[in-house]
């Protein structure tokens, strides 16, 4: 993976932990990190002018010294740009390898709130996008220790990665095998599959079939995956057929992850561009850290 790593950064609580998360993922992939941060006030307006300016470069500096103290062997920048937050990131991440942005919780059975920002860059932006929840740690990331605490010195949680084969793939999987490398971690593969939704006729048909249709979808899977796992023998791959919801099953396994990956089939409406189904419910329901990947 080439570029760097661009994180939005706006002093907020989801910011932070973004922040904190794309500069371990900066070290892990040997990239240099820049911190983005978006100013689109004027000077007329009551969040604008000379003092408000000077004081959010004061911010994105302090924010640069305090990481490169912490984080020995990171590479940091800052800009501040000058424009809406969403045209200043999908500016970026045009020459980013990897763009990651904050999210901040509202309830276990609301999810997580994706702002307008977030939704316009994760459906237009050319790179992979990874969105953290506010209040993700370092330890969130690891498996806890043996009296059940969190920890960051043992391994790595699992890598979770929703695989559809029917349309473009290698994007995804290249992502995921890389990432579980990187830490060491087992790779869960799932792909699900079946009917579309309402089609109780193929259902009844499918199931007349016996194993017949999942041994297919099984086969096909190993095929997919034989090429990247000759490319990546160190990475303990576990693939997972299952006829059922793409959304939840992705959402169930990746429970107890340390990162979902999800392809990106981007909608186009009349407000522009659009998540698919899977992507929507990954990155508003996955307690995880949510990679997005262009696939199209």
């Amino acid at each position: 993976m080439q570029g760097q790593v661009v994180v939005g950064f706006d002093g907020s609580p989801e910011s932070a932990a973004a922040v904190d998360w794309a500069a371990r993922e900066a070290l892990r992939r040997r990239l240099p990190l820049e911190l983005v941060q978006a100013w689109p006030w004027s000077e007329n307006h009551e969040l604008g002018g000379e003092n408000a300016v000077r004081w959010a470069r004061r911010r994105l500096s302090r924010e640069q010294l305090e990481l490169q103290g912490r984080l020995t062997g990171l590479e940091v920048s800052g800009v501040h740009v000058p424009d809406e937050p969403a045209a200043a990131l999908e500016a970026a991440a045009k020459q980013a390898a990897l763009l990651v942005l904050g999210s901040r919780a509202l309830s276990t059975v609301h999810g997580f709130l994706v702002g307008s920002v977030s939704q316009d860059v994760l459906g237009r932006a050319a790179c992979p996008v990874v969105l953290v929840r506010a209040g993700a740690t370092d330890a969130g990331e690891h498996q806890p220790d043996a009296e059940g605490r969190p920890s960051t010195g043992t391994p790595f949680r699992d890598v979770v990665l929703g695989l559809d084969l029917h349309h473009p793939y290698d994007a995804v999987l290249t992502f995921g095998f890389e990432a579980a490398q990187l830490r060491s971690a087992p790779l869960r593969v799932v792909h699900v599959w079946g009917p579309p939704v309402g089609t109780s006729l193929a259902n009844g048909v499918i199931a007349g079939m016996g194993d017949l249709p999942e041994a297919a979808e099984t086969q096909a899977l190993t095929e997919a995956l034989r090429p990247w796992q000759d490319k990546y023998p160190q990475v303990e791959v576990i693939p997972r057929t299952i006829m059922g919801s793409a959304g939840y099953t992705l959402l169930e396994t990746a429970s107890q992850a340390g990162l979902l990956v999800v392809g990106r089939r981007t909608r186009h409406a009349p407000l522009g561009p659009r998540l698919g189904p899977v992507a929507h419910a990954a990155v508003h329901h996955a307690s995880c850290p949510v990679a997005v990947v262009p696939s199209d």
